[in-house]
């Protein structure tokens, strides 16, 4: 990939994260990470909510665009050549809601690309996360009640390259707050929202999805469609316990993981005489 200046957008009713990024073969430099929350008054609802949010979500846009001279307002020219829109997670079974993002995502678009003359692509949450964080590809541990999978299908899983994101993690992990973590890490020069308490805002994740979201699309136009690839593994055994350190390629990176897990009892066939 050229170098480019790519807009990413992670688009809620609530909030919008922003993030525009100068992408160098797949190196990506923060030129904005913010959010908006469109505010409106509480009295207004259905699909007039949503044009009015929208309206002011672009006028703040546009406003952060000039600011920052990625647009010129005289002659209209803007100086991103790419948008990616992370698409809607639809995990609610609230038909409403879900019809409600789907419009609102449908209508940021449309005017992004009317006011950019670009028309935006779309990555899933999934892939965006998997290409931005290679590292958080791992061999699922957990169960979704919690416990542990026995030893023979992680054995299994490693075998058969089945790495997946937070693989490493409980079902139930703050997926959100490991990649703000790792984005601040990443990137500390990033200026984060506290309030009154020196807490964290939730609209810090908004930002940080967006952002993942431009990270994951320049790793994915670089390497491609793909999925790690598991070259080593070596086996340690201490008492009932067991240790497979695994070693897998993904994105131009090497990684290395460790699961120690209780060892599986060896059944015996009984001989019938």
């Amino acid at each position: 990939m050229d170098k480019k200046i790519i807009l990413g957008l992670d688009i809620s009713t609530k909030c919008v994260g922003i993030s525009c990024c100068c992408v160098d073969d797949g190196v990506v430099t923060p030129i904005i990470v913010t959010h908006m929350r469109p505010k409106i008054s509480t009295k207004i609802n259905g699909i007039q909510a949503l044009f009015m949010k929208c309206n002011l979500f672009m006028e703040a846009l546009k406003d952060l665009l000039i600011s920052n001279k990625l647009y010129d307002q005289e002659n209209g020219k803007c100086v991103l050549n790419n948008i990616v829109i992370e698409e809607p997670l639809l995990s609610s079974n609230n038909e409403y809601t879900v019809a409600t993002l789907l419009r609102y995502n449908g209508m940021v678009a449309l005017e992004v690309y009317k006011l950019t003359g670009i028309v935006p692509e779309f990555i899933s949450s999934y892939d965006a996360r998997k290409y931005a964080v290679p590292s958080l590809m791992a061999v699922r541990k957990f169960k979704k009640n919690g416990e542990e999978y026995p030893e023979s299908k992680i054995r299994n899983a490693i075998n058969k390259n089945e790495l997946v994101l937070f693989g490493a993690y409980p079902f139930d992990c703050a997926k959100k707050m490991i990649l703000w973590n790792y984005i601040s890490e990443k990137y500390p020069e990033i200026n984060w929202v506290y309030n009154s308490k020196d807490e964290l805002k939730d609209e810090n994740f908004d930002a940080s999805d967006s952002l993942i979201c431009v990270m994951g699309y320049a790793n994915k136009c670089k390497y491609g469609e793909s999925n790690p690839e598991v070259v080593s593994v070596e086996t340690k055994e201490d008492g009932k316990m067991v240790t497979y350190t695994y070693a897998y390629k993904f994105c131009g990176q090497d990684f290395t993981k460790s699961i120690t897990i209780a060892k599986e009892e060896k059944k015996t066939r009984k001989i019938k005489i």
